[in-house]
C-alpha cells in the first residue's frame, strides 16, 4: 500500500476498501522499519497522526470528505507544526516545539491531511547534500553511500522509498528540484509569491518557497491546489485568481513550443544525464512539441550572485538566534555579550557559520556597494535574460543537476564544488519563476536523472500538464529503488 498515487488512495478511501487510520499506520510501519538506515525523519508522533486519521475518517463518514482527506503526508522540518518539534535542522532550534502551524501547514490540515512527521534537512535549508543536519545526514534511497541533495532531502528520500505518498519541501536555489532529480521524484517550486512564506523558517526571504513533492505530476497538482492562496500574514503573498492545477493535465502538446538554453549544455555536465535529457526532449517532439534554441546569457553569474544576496539576507534572518527568547542557550557564560556569542557558536554549524560571515562581510560598510548592490543588479539582468527567453517558448527544459547522486562526502571539503550542484536551478529562484523535475531516465550506475522544466510566471498548470504528458508514455517516476526499500 505505501506506493500509491494520492489518486489511487483516495479512491480506496472513498470506496471504503481502507480507512485513513489503515493507511496511516501503514506508512508508520514503514517508518519504523527504514528510518534508521535512511535517516529521514526527526520526529514521528504515532499517536497523534493516528488521532488525526481518526478525525478524517469521522469527516469523511459525515460526508464532509474533499480530494486529499485522509491521506498521510510529511513535512519538511522547515514549517511550523503546532506542538510538534520544529528544528530546521539545526542544534539551535533543536528544542522548539512550535506553538502555531505555518500556512502550508494549516492549509494541508484543512485539506483533511494526515501530518506522518518532519522531515530531516539542511541546517537552516542551507546545503545541497543534506549533509548539514544537526540530525545526521540522509541517505539516498537508490545507494544509501550517496546523498539525497538538499536542502530538502528528507522529503525527498522519504516520498522516493515509500515513507510517505507525498510530502512538502522548500526552494531557496533548489532544494526541492535537486533532490527530487537525485531521488527520482517530482518536485516543484512555484511562482514566488503563490504560497505564503507565514510560519517558514526563513532563510533567504525574497527567494524562499514553498513547494509539493511527490511520485507524479498529477499529485503534484492535487497537492498544490491545497497550498496556494493568498495569505495577509505574508507581506510578500499575492493575491490572485484561483486556479486548478489538474484542470490542463490531459491538454494535448501539439504546438509546444519548447526553449533549450545552450547554457545548460556547458562544460560539467555529465554525459549521461545530456543523454537522458536529450531522450526526454526527444519524446516531447514526438508528443507534438516544437524545440527552438535560446540563450540566458548571464546564467553563468546566477550561482556568484546567489551567494552574495542568500547569505546577506540568512545573516539578517538568524540574527534572532540568540539565546534570550527561543533555541537554544549556552550553559555557561560570563554576562549577556558572552551568552551571545557561546550560544551561537554553540547552536550553528559550519555551514551556517559561513554563510552568516559571508552575508555579514557583503553587507558591511565599504563592501555594500561592490558585491550586494551590484549582485542585485546582476539580478534583474537574470529576470530580463528570462523574459526574452518566454518570448520565444513556452516552457524551458533543461536538467536539473548536472551529476546524478555523489557520495556522501565526496564535497563536503569544497564548498564551492557543492554549490555548482544548483548551478541549473538557482536562476528560477532569482527571477521568481516557477520550475519542476521530474525523473527522465537513470545513469549507468542506476540512479536517478531528472529533467528540469522552467514554466513563465504563474504558468504552473502548464508546466504541470507538460510533465504529466510525459509521464503518460515513460515509466521513469514508477522505478522503485534498491530492492527492499519500497513495495
Amino acid at each position: 500500500m505505501t506506493y500509491q498515487t494520492l489518486q489511487s488512495l483516495a479512491q480506496n478511501l472513498a470506496k471504503g476498501t481502507c480507512s485513513s487510520v489503515e493507511i496511516t499506520q501503514d506508512y508508520l510501519n514503514k517508518i519504523n522499519e527504514l528510518n534508521l538506515s535512511l535517516n529521514c525523519f526527526i520526529s514521528v508522533d504515532p499517536a497523534r497522526s493516528l488521532a488525526q486519521a481518526a478525525q478524517a475518517d469521522q469527516r469523511r463518514a459525515r460526508g464532509e470528505a474533499g480530494p486529499l482527506t485522509g491521506i498521510p503526508l510529511a513535512h519538511k522540518d522547515i514549517f511550523c507544526a503546532k506542538d510538534w518539534l520544529t528544528t530546521c535542522g539545526s542544534k539551535m532550534l533543536s528544542n522548539f516545539v512550535s506553538p502555531y502551524d505555518a500556512h502550508v501547514v494549516e492549509s494541508l490540515n484543512a485539506a483533511g491531511m494526515v501530518t506522518l512527521g518532519k522531515t530531516n534537512m539542511d541546517e537552516f535549508a542551507m546545503g545541497s547534500s543534506n549533509e548539514t543536519s544537526f540530525f545526521g545526514v540522509v541517505h539516498n534511497p537508490w545507494d544509501l553511500n550517496r546523498v539525497p541533495g538538499g536542502s530538502s532531502g528528507g522529503s525527498a528520500a522519504a516520498v522516493a522509498a515509500g515513507l510517505a505518498p507525498v510530502a512538502t519541501g522548500t526552494d531557496t536555489g533548489g532544494s526541492i528540484r535537486q533532490p527530487a532529480a537525485l531521488t527520482g521524484i517530482c518536485g516543484l517550486k512555484p511562482t514566488y509569491g503563490t504560497v505564503s512564506r507565514y510560519g517558514m523558517i526563513a532563510f533567504a526571504s525574497s527567494l524562499d518557497q514553498a513547494g509539493p513533492m511527490a511520485h507524479t505530476a498529477a499529485d503534484l497538482a492535487l497537492l498544490l491546489n491545497a497550498m496556494v492562496g493568498f495569505d495577509g500574514r505574508d507581506s510578500t503573498s499575492l493575491e490572485r485568481p484561483y486556479t486548478d492545477y489538474t484542470g490542463q493535465l490531459t491538454q494535448p502538446l501539439k504546438g509546444l513550443r519548447i526553449g533549450l538554453p545552450k547554457e545548460f549544455l556547458a562544460a560539467g555536465l555529465a554525459p549521461e544525464v545530456e543523454q537522458a535529457v536529450a531522450a526526454a526532449i526527444a519524446q516531447y517532439q514526438q508528443l507534438g512539441a516544437t524545440i527552438v534554441d535560446v540563450t540566458l546569457p548571464n546564467m553563468g553569474l546566477s550561482v556568484p550572485v546567489y551567494y552574495v544576496l542568500a547569505p546577506a539576507e540568512a545573516s539578517s534572518n538568524l540574527s534572532r538566534y540568540d539565546g534570550v527568547r527561543y533555541g537554544h542557550r549556552a550553559a555557561e557564560y560570563v554576562d549577556l555579550m558572552d551568552m551571545y556569542k557561546r550560544s551561537r557558536a554553540e547552536g550553528f554549524g559550519a555551514e551556517v557559520k559561513r554563510r552568516i560571515l559571508i552575508g555579514t562581510y557583503v553587507l558591511s560598510h565599504g563592501y555594500y556597494d561592490a558585491y550586494y548592490i551590484r549582485a542585485q543588479k546582476l539580478r534583474r539582468l537574470i529576470a530580463q535574460d528570462f523574459v526574452a527567453a518566454f518570448a520565444l517558448c513556452d516552457v524551458i527544459m533543461g536538467p536539473t543537476s548536472p551529476t546524478t547522486a555523489f557520495k556522501l562526502g565526496e564535497k563536503s571539503a569544497d564548498p564551492l564544488q557543492m554549490y555548482l550542484s544548483d548551478i541549473y536551478t538557482i536562476g528560477v529562484n532569482l527571477a521568481g519563476l516557477p520550475g519542476m523535475s521530474i525523473p527522465c531516465g537513470f545513469d549507468g550506475q542506476g540512479l536517478p536523472v531528472g529533467l528540469q522544466i522552467i514554466g513563465n510566471y504563474f504558468d504552473e498548470a502548464r508546466m504541470l500538464n507538460v510533465a504529466h504528458q510525459l509521464q503518460q508514455v515513460s515509466d521513469w517516476h514508477l522505478r522503485a529503488p534498491t530492492a527492499g526499500v519500497r513495495s
